[in-house]
């Protein structure tokens, strides 16, 4: 007979944990006790030697599917000889806050059953949830995680509710989100202007009336406001386009069920457990089939799709029958909305119903973004489902908190061991988007009680997240740690994936600010600890216009053949005459031209050449556009990229494509060659630096067929190839890449350039 003290670090609040410690002890004959602390689940437990070894191996093997145990020491300690049972206590304090929230969790088969079955208490209710599903990181204020510590402090427990909360047998037994028609949230629908049309399942039959007859609806969901239209209706998806200012950006679609959504697009078998697994994030898929307006994404073969992940969103999809587009409720480069009055302010002229709720939006949380890679999720936006789920980083550290870059922003706080990224916030050129960055900030620092004790950002002089860094470096005395850009992309991955060796990291992207005053962005970076070296990058090419060419691929075009050929000839068709002008007095003069090594300006000059895409109406269109050209055509060789002394030079490439695009080759053919061009540069590029490991990061790596063909050509060659998976590749994963570099960085890790 023997008496343990355990103690359980990971993501075991909020998930049903203590419940299940309480079951398994209970079917052992075990006596003790379990409670939250700030930092975990404290145990102790006391029976026969023997069940208490089983009772540990129970406590990894059997978990909530929710759960995740970081960390589990055990120790004998004295034992209580009057103790007869096990029992759940209050919540307990610790010396520190170890980040371990859930995140929000959609919607479990035992709910779904109860709210389908007429004669339950929660029959169409749309805030059902138990201890296994529902809202978390949107409604907790504080930790440890307790409903008065959560948006659920309003609505206080009716006597049933109160029975099930308490009762250790019951699903619902501390479930914090507990709610019922009697006592919990409902729902309302109202007018553009504000004012009430209906209630409970009359709002619902009223917001599905509006879906169907063509008109945009707005809806309060988890973590903030969402729009949403028929998604079958060119009409509906048109009139969504004008009015949020999104013309071409393609729209994300719900769908009622899995067998409806597989109609539409091919799903793996992978694909249709990540599409309803507790995450539930939006994947992209392979469109098959008809039956989606082609408004929704226009030119793309591919369509995000996901599963209702809320009973709200599940009740509304039963009534339309038939998908939704579902985007978030904001205006375009603006966050989402998570206050009534904001949404009516900002969301008024957009939506023609609202169909709200009272239960508070505590922060937003947007849907997460996959696609499926060999069978392995790739997150190219992580948010609900996925943040703010910490990641282990075995650093002996100080205190880290990191601001990330200008697009696609998120903010990364490590401490104890533990990086927490926060959840997508999205672009910083609103004043909207500038302010919740720092709020993210403040809510993190005050959720887990953290003192920084230095800040990281981009190397970037002018982004918003860089002056708020700087800002509050200046003001409470810290150390800032301005990380490249490129080298932050790279160090995530080596942060998420714990990779020990010094690796070469390919960071291909847009841009990124480089230290000798270019825009960097066609990167070979070796990487050791926070230290880098430029290994080698793309020819620099002038960009006349500089932040123009972005929306104008044809100014890309321009800028490569003016360097590489030192003329214009190849690109003079793709402007008027009026236009051209300027454009090569600028050249000429090197001014308003940065010079750039950036693959995503060289893909933008590419597509423009053979015709694919002149202009962009959102980051990367180009792009997408060769890649699908490219992925619909068979192999057809590669272009040639010379590399010498680590400069890869793309003009015998540009030869070989102007006499291919003079001889008619198709574009598709082109695209291809131009692909496999880059993965024999990946290839080159290895070989060169003599490192087994090779990390691909970067926003050109969300291009699966240059994924695929990169990871081939190396994996062929004998190189570990690794790529980031759960923090994606894009901008959203800086901060982790910067609190990586800062929570290592000396006196000794200055860059070589």
């Amino acid at each position: 007979m023997s008496r343990l003290s355990i103690e359980v670090q990971g993501v075991v609040q909020g998930v049903g944990f203590r419940p299940f410690v309480y079951r398994i002890a209970g079917e052992r004959r075990l006596v003790g006790w379990v409670r939250n602390r700030p930092d975990g689940v404290e145990i102790e437990v006391q029976g026969l030697d023997g069940v208490l070894a089983d009772f540990l191996c129970a406590l990894r093997d059997e978990k909530p599917a929710p759960a995740r145990i970081y960390a589990l020491s055990s120790h004998t300690i004295e034992e209580l000889p009057a103790e007869s049972t096990f029992i759940i206590r209050a919540s307990g304090d610790s010396a520190y806050t170890r980040p371990s929230v859930p995140a929000d969790l959609a919607l479990c088969a035992d709910c779904k059953m109860e709210m389908d079955t007429p004669g339950e208490r929660r029959y169409r209710y749309p805030f059902t949830n138990c201890t296994y599903c529902g809202p978390r990181y949107s409604i907790i204020a504080g930790l440890p995680y307790d409903r008065p510590r959560t948006a659920m402090q309003a609505f206080p427990l009716c006597e049933a509710c109160e029975a099930q909360y308490s009762d250790p047998a019951d699903r619902r037994f501390h479930a914090q989100p507990i709610a019922c028609p009697v006592c919990g949230p409902n729902v309302t629908l109202k007018d553009a202007h504000g004012i009430l049309r209906a209630a409970g399942e009359a709002a619902l039959q009223g917001a599905a009336a509006d879906l169907v007859a063509g008109r945009v609806l707005a809806l309060k969901g988890l973590g903030g406001y969402q729009l949403l239209v028929d998604a079958t209706s060119d009409s509906a998806v048109a009139l969504l386009r004008g009015r949020k200012h999104r013309e071409e950006k393609p729209f994300a679609v719900m769908f009622p069920e899995l067998r409806s959504l597989a109609r539409t697009c091919q799903v793996s078998d992978t694909e249709a457990a990540i599409l309803q697994s507790i995450e539930a994030p939006i994947l992209l898929l392979t469109r098959r089939g008809d039956g989606i307006s082609e408004g929704v994404a226009p030119g793309n073969p591919n369509l995000g799709a996901f599963l209702p992940y809320t009973p709200l969103h599940r009740l509304l999809l039963g009534l339309v029958d038939r998908p939704l587009v579902c985007t978030s409720g904001n205006l375009s480069d603006e966050p989402m909305c998570i206050e009534d009055d904001e949404a009516l302010e900002r969301l008024g002229e957009v939506a023609d119903a609202f169909l709200v709720h009272n239960r508070p939006v505590l922060r937003p949380v947007d849907d997460s973004v996959g696609r499926v890679e060999a069978g392995t999720l790739h997150l190219l936006r992580r948010a609900r489902g996925f943040a703010p789920l910490p990641l282990p980083l075995p650093l002996d550290a100080p205190v880290v908190l990191a601001f990330g870059g200008h697009m696609k922003s998120t903010i990364t706080l490590l401490t104890h061991g533990q990086a927490v990224v926060s959840q997508h916030l999205g672009d910083l050129d609103s004043p909207q988007g500038v302010a919740l960055l720092s709020q993210t900030v403040d809510d993190l620092l005050d959720f887990f009680q953290a003192t920084p004790a230095r800040l990281a950002c981009d190397l970037h002089p002018d982004y918003a997240s860089t002056h708020l860094a700087e800002r509050m470096a200046k003001e409470r005395g810290l150390l800032l740690v301005r990380v490249q850009h490129h080298h932050a992309h790279v160090a995530a991955c080596i942060a998420e994936l714990e990779l020990r060796n010094p690796a070469l990291g390919l960071a291909w992207d847009g841009s990124g600010y480089g230290p000798d005053g270019t825009v960097w962005g066609g990167e070979a970076l070796l990487v050791e600890g926070p230290r880098f070296s430029r290994f080698g990058h793309l020819r620099a090419f002038p960009l006349p216009g500089g932040e123009r060419a972005v929306r104008e691929p044809r100014r890309s075009a321009l800028g490569l053949c003016w360097e590489l050929l030192r003329e214009d000839s190849a690109a003079v068709n793709l402007f008027s005459a009026t236009e051209l002008r300027p454009l090569r007095r600028i050249l000429e003069l090197g001014v308003h031209s940065p010079r750039t090594s950036s693959i995503g300006r060289l893909f933008d000059a590419v597509a423009a050449l053979v015709g694919i895409r002149l202009g962009a109406g959102f980051e990367g269109q180009a792009a997408m556009a060769l890649e699908f050209a490219a992925a619909a055509s068979e192999d057809a060789g590669a272009y040639c990229i010379s590399l010498s002394n680590g400069v890869a030079d793309p003009a015998p490439m540009l030869h070989e494509l102007l006499a291919d695009r003079s001889h008619g080759v198709d574009p598709g053919r082109i695209a291809r060659r131009f692909h496999t061009a880059l993965a024999d540069l990946a290839l080159a590029f290895a070989d060169s630096a003599g490192r087994e490991d090779v990390i691909l990061t970067g926003g050109c790596f969300q291009n699966r067929l240059l994924a695929a063909l990169c990871t081939q050509s190396l994996s062929t060659r004998g190189f570990h190839v690794h790529r980031p998976a759960l923090y994606p590749p894009n901008d959203g994963g800086i901060s982790l890449g910067q609190a990586w570099v800062a929570a290592q960085w000396d006196e000794q890790s200055d860059l070589e350039v």
